[in-house]
């Protein structure tokens, strides 16, 4: 399911959203020339970040599709699982991954990271959370209960967004703490907007989740009941995010 991305790589990079300018700020602390490795990094939407930061960023994906998209963006990118590796000796500042930790084992990635980093390197792992007003996250959810009740994404919108996240951060600051070779991880949260019109939210919601896994009649279905709620709400609404971090430093010694 990790892989089911990559099927349309210039629809995940157009349509995603992308990551405060605070997290990066926190991440990279003033510092300039930061060699920076980004896990999971899809088609390099937190990559760029960085890199207009001033960093030198390594992409590490599993799907070559995704991978292949960085790479035309401007981005190094190597092909393989975070676990599997091989960094050939080479030593990072920080370790990163946005939207992609929970598709790793949090030990062996923090133990992975722990390995690459130099002392007083920085591993953080974020994901965006996003809840839209209160009229439409009951549409998307009866939509969704009504084609695809199964889905993740049905779930997603049946539940606190947030809730969902923070199991994330605290199974990786699990890891982080097993791994051994850290500090006492921090969570952080970035509060931010964005707007979207309904063709704008429409086009995003085939990169949601586990839509991948079924038949594109059911997509689309999903598609026109979400583009429906989007209509009768004015045609356009503002998505809430909170992006939620779990960041720890590897220990000197």
């Amino acid at each position: 399911m990790a892989e089911a991305f990559g099927s349309d790589p210039a629809r995940y990079d157009r349509t995603r959203p992308s990551y405060p300018g605070a997290l990066v700020d926190r991440i990279v602390a003033g510092r300039s020339g930061l060699d920076i490795v980004d896990v999971g990094c899809g088609t390099g939407i937190s990559s760029r970040l960085f890199q207009a930061a001033g960093c030198t960023v390594l992409g590490v994906e599993p799907d070559a599709r995704m991978a292949e998209f960085a790479r035309s963006r401007g981005l190094e990118a190597e092909v393989a699982a975070f676990e599997d590796w091989e960094p050939s000796g080479r030593a990072f500042d920080a370790v990163v991954s946005g939207q992609s930790w929970h598709w790793l084992d949090p030990a062996a990635g923090a133990a992975k990271a722990a390995r690459v980093l130099r002392p007083g390197g920085r591993l953080a792992v974020f994901w965006n959370a996003e809840t839209p007003p209160p009229d439409l996250l009951r549409a998307f959810g009866e939509v969704y209960r009504r084609v695809l009740p199964d889905s993740l994404v049905a779930r997603q919108w049946t539940a606190k967004a947030m809730d969902g996240y923070a199991m994330l951060c605290a199974k990786a600051a699990g890891g982080m703490r097993e791994a051994g070779a850290f500090g006492e991880p921090e969570e952080w949260r970035f509060a931010w907007e964005k707007t979207y019109t309904r063709d704008e939210w429409v086009d995003q919601l085939p990169t949601h989740g586990d839509h991948g896994q079924y038949p594109v009649a059911e997509v689309e279905e999903v598609q026109a009941g979400i583009g429906a709620a989007v209509d009768a709400a004015g045609g356009s609404f503002t998505m809430r995010y909170t992006t939620i971090a779990m960041s720890a430093v590897r220990a000197s010694a």
